[in-house]
């Protein structure tokens, strides 16, 4: 499969729109962004992994203001899997309330949808430590 322009940048804007709708906790848009059986890995930091738009949801209200204050994405590379998939590999920076960040890696897999390109997956990774090791 290859991706069009158009696809490259509709799936662009999905990835970027998590951060906007995230900071702002408008989680009833999260179909924009994200399958409603989506599996949210964060395992990494110690959430395991969270089934479903509703758990998605719950999580970020139950984190509260723990949550960072701003959510950041870049660096965004989009690789074909197969027919209407798509895997995408980008980076996220989180800024929380004292003003402290880190910096995480998103493997996500995209689906074609009948409402667009949605995730259906996403393994949250921490970067805790330069060069990979």
């Amino acid at each position: 499969m290859i991706l069009s322009i158009a696809d490259r940048e509709a799936i662009t804007d999905v990835i970027n729109r998590h951060g906007h709708l995230t900071d702002d906790g408008d989680f009833d848009r999260m179909p924009e962004v994200f399958t409603p059986d989506v599996a949210y890995d964060v395992t990494d930091l110690g959430g395991g992994v969270i089934r479903g738009l509703a758990a998605l949801r719950e999580a970020a209200l139950a984190l509260g203001a723990a949550n960072p204050v701003a959510h950041h994405v870049t660096n965004i590379v989009l690789t074909p899997a197969g027919d209407g998939e798509v895997r995408a590999l980008s980076k996220g920076l989180g800024v929380l309330a004292d003003g402290t960040a880190g910096s995480v890696t998103y493997e996500d897999t995209l689906l074609r949808t009948g409402a667009g390109w949605r995730i259906s997956h996403r393994v949250v990774r921490a970067r805790r430590v330069p060069l990979g090791r």
